[in-house]
């Protein structure tokens, strides 16, 4: 990450600076709850409609953070202690002026992707297409607003080599300043609808608008089909002439030409003629939205010179985003569409054909007002009417005023109307609703989430979440330690020490790292059933797997005699050749590995086959993270290097070398040879003391809380003891879950209302008790059993071991959760 002194910042945003100028950041924080490197963030006070930013100026200063832009100067007059204040006039412009000269530091392409509808979807599935090439940055979830895109450009770093950027308006006059801040190479277009449309003129007007994103575009992409859209095209004014790169299913004349699109169930089959070759495009989608967004992705890889073969391996493996609609299995075998922060016409018929994809044979609309749409009022809900009657929904919901008043347009469907949210959740109880597909769409003002918490079907509500924005936070920081040419192999065995692999080694596939490691077989085969096709070391292969190794492609530890003879008898069996191996040598570990004594007589056999080859020679430190054991380290890294001298020499090859593992990357940067081994350290853990995000926080709730007299005794055993009357909250996670048993009996705590609840009595096999005496909670309130609040480091202390023990018992019954801002 590029670092900023205050004084940098302040004459980027020509503000006035008080306090100490010399302060560096490289983070940028608006919200308040969202802190990560405190001492390295500036904090920007945002002075909106509902919230001042400014009035969090003190919390922020308790939580660490030193460097602040403000637009009040009653905030600066007196800096606190060590820290720093910018002033500016608007503080919204000049964060937008600091992004823009961030992206100016960086010549890499910039893909700016405008439109009313998929502008994510199409974003997340360009990303992961193109992440197969090259290292892709790209706006995190729907971050396309005035504040969004510059938090998103924020993210360009030294490691990206293409920027994908949405952006999104509401009126006239703001796509200039996103223009600015982006300043893109490509412009994609995906479609025009509705939304926002009550502050343009007329579609044209809204469609110029946002067309100015594209005004110094080298290469623009869109769909011929739309009249609209291409008029707009034509009366554009571009500082230079782009080049247009067009698709459509009816005129000969684009560059794309969709001949046919046969959809199935499982899937569609795009049929399709670009620069005069033919070819047939599988995709994993059926609805009407992800054939267009699709399409999209196709015309752009194409003009840029992607293969078929290419695409089509591509968009095989592109997966659902489930950011605006989500499937949520349901209470009574129902099926939950959750479009909960979305409404508007456009999106409504796109949202409703999702629906009639589902199984069951009763549809349920349940719909909010539309707002914002530009359309009067009578003329909408006709529209609506419309939609309903042509998707034949079987029952309808109808929540808020407008929706109340335009009842009568409904007669043709079973429906029901209720002024508020909340009024219906008073009346229709979730019994009334079996066996439906049920589509959730509302404004985000109805707050149609708790519908979805209503009806959704209540599971084991021990929760693993998982933030992937910390945990490529964490993977950048490593990879900064790096040089140029040293490789990253991922450890992702154990469930990714609790995370869940495939989950995780997609998003490191997405990331390009060089190299995934497991410990065992089955777990390598179940990665490549999963899509990834990354190379995997296997780190604790059995001789009975190696045909499965060979099979799907995955690469051997070879550790003895014993396994490289079998090996080798496999690979010539198999007729492989120069099958890759990573050859473990023992330095002092004493684990598994070959010894240095043993070294020539590998040679030996290695020299008499062409079956093997050796891809990688590595060996494990005993002790990276102890500073007392760094002699014995040296040790170990004088043994490994004259062995490799004598593998390259004997074998005449140069196979790579990778010896480190987290704490090792981090203490010994002269051993970084050709690729090093991230494990814990990707997962928020540092023996060197640096401020890692954590990334995995265990949480429950309260299901009870019981007032037990002086004198009564807890849990099994009785070794709870109450000396006072003692208040207890007794929470559903147990030593099933993944809760070691040595906590209990005061060794340990969780946290509930910011405040520490320790451990009293045994921990049971699906519960435990804790005291929460003196704090101030409820029944069904929430509890960290470990995260940013509850490091997994203090916890491993508490019990005398260490963090991977905690993170890796995490039970496969604990739902894991993964999300990404």
């Amino acid at each position: 990450m590029l670092t900023y002194t205050l004084k940098e910042i302040a004459a980027i945003t020509h503000g006035e600076t008080f306090g100490d100028s010399t302060l560096e950041v490289c983070h940028i924080a608006t919200d308040s709850r969202k802190i990560a490197e405190a001492q390295q963030t500036l904090f920007i006070a945002i002075d909106g409609e509902r919230h001042d930013g400014h009035n969090y100026l003190g919390e922020m200063y308790q939580k660490g953070v030193r460097c602040f832009l403000i637009n009040k100067r009653d905030y600066a007059n007196q800096p606190a202690e060590g820290s720093g204040y910018i002033l500016v006039k608007d503080t919204i412009a000049a964060f937008q002026s600091l992004a823009a000269h961030h992206r100016s530091l960086f010549k890499v392409p910039i893909v700016a992707i405008t439109g009313s509808n998929g502008k994510t979807i199409v974003k997340e599935w360009l990303s992961a297409c193109l992440a197969q090439k090259i290292l892709v940055t790209r706006s995190p979830k729907s971050y396309n607003s005035q504040l969004g895109v510059p938090l998103s450009v924020w993210l360009l770093n030294n490691n990206s080599q293409m920027g994908i950027f949405e952006a999104g308006i509401s009126k006239c006059g703001e796509m200039q300043h996103l223009e600015a801040i982006l300043h893109p190479d490509h412009g994609l277009f995906t479609n025009i609808g509705e939304a926002h449309q009550e502050n343009f003129k007329s579609v044209e007007e809204k469609i110029n608008e946002k067309l100015k994103l594209f005004i110094n575009c080298k290469h623009v992409y869109y769909c011929a089909d739309n009249p609209i859209i291409s008029d707009g095209f034509k009366k554009a004014l571009f500082n230079n002439q782009p080049v247009f790169h067009s698709w459509s299913a009816t005129d000969s004349s684009a560059d794309m030409l969709v001949k046919v699109v046969q959809t199935r169930a499982a899937g569609t089959t795009i049929d399709l003629q670009y620069k005069g070759a033919c070819a047939s495009i599988d995709i994993q989608f059926s609805d009407k939205a992800s054939v267009e967004n699709s399409l999209h992705v196709i015309n752009f890889l194409l003009a840029n010179n992607f293969s078929f073969e290419e695409i089509s391996r591509a968009m095989q493996q592109l997966q659902p985003v489930a950011m605006r609609l989500e499937l949520v299995k349901g209470m009574n075998h129902c099926t939950l569409i959750n479009d909960a922060y979305n409404s508007d016409l456009n999106s409504l018929g796109i949202a409703l054909d999702y629906l009639l994809q589902q199984p069951q044979g009763k549809k349920h609309l349940i719909l909010s007002d539309i707002q914002q749409s530009g359309i009067p009022e009578k003329e909408l809900y006709s529209e609506v009417a419309r939609l309903v009657h042509q998707a034949k929904i079987s029952r309808f919901t109808g929540i808020g005023p407008a929706l109340l008043k335009s009842a009568e347009e409904f007669s043709f469907v079973k429906s029901s109307f209720f002024e508020t949210t909340q009024q219906f959740l008073e009346t229709d109880r979730p019994g009334n609703f079996t066996n439906e597909a049920i589509l959730i769409k509302g404004a985000r003002k109805f707050q149609f989430e708790r519908l979805v918490t209503a009806l959704a079907e209540k599971n084991h509500t021990t929760l693993l979440e998982i933030n992937l924005n910390n945990l490529l936070s964490n993977l950048n920081y490593f990879r900064s330690l790096l040089s140029p040419g040293t490789g990253i192999m991922v450890m992702v065995k154990a469930l990714a020490y609790g995370s869940g692999s495939h989950e995780i080694a997609t998003l490191l596939q997405h990331e390009k790292v060089d190299y995934l490691g497991v410990a065992f077989t089955d777990e390598g085969i179940q990665l490549r059933q999963a899509g990834i096709n990354l190379p995997i070391m296997v780190m604790s292969p059995g001789r009975e797997d190696f045909a499965r190794i060979i099979e799907n492609d995955l690469e051997p530890e070879i550790y003895s005699f014993a396994t490289l003879k079998s090996f080798i008898e496999t690979a010539t069996l198999l007729q492989a050749s120069a099958y890759p191996i990573h050859l473990k040598a023992d330095t002092g570990m004493h684990r598994l590995g070959f010894m240095e004594a043993e070294i020539d007589e590998a040679i030996g056999l290695l020299k008499n086959t062409n079956s093997v080859q050796v891809k990688a020679v590595f060996s494990h430190l005993a002790a990276s993270d102890d500073a007392r054991h760094d002699e014995f380290t040296g040790h170990q890294l004088a043994s490994f290097a004259r062995i490799y001298t004598k593998i390259c020499g004997g074998l005449n090859i140069k196979p790579k070398r990778h010896i480190l593992n987290s704490a090792g990357i981090e203490r010994f940067p002269s051993a970084h040879f050709e690729m090093v081994r991230l494990g814990i350290g990707l997962h928020g853990i540092s023996s060197a003391g640096k401020n890692l995000l954590p990334v995995s926080t265990l949480k429950t709730h309260i299901s009870q809380i019981k007032t037990i007299p002086a004198g009564e005794t807890i849990g099994y055993n009785r070794r709870g003891n109450t000396e006072k009357d003692t208040r207890i909250a007794i929470i559903p996670i147990g030593y099933a879950d993944g809760l070691n048993r040595r906590f209990g009996n005061g060794n340990g705590h969780v946290i509930t209302h910011n405040s520490e609840a320790p451990f009293i009595g045994d921990i049971c096999m699906d519960m435990c008790m804790v005291n929460i005496s003196g704090i101030n909670c409820a029944e069904g309130d929430q509890v960290i059993v470990f995260g940013e609040q509850n490091p997994v480091t203090r916890l491993a202390k508490q019990i005398g071991t260490i963090p991977y023990e905690i993170l890796t018992n995490v039970s496969t019954r604990v739902k894991r959760i993964y999300y990404k801002d």
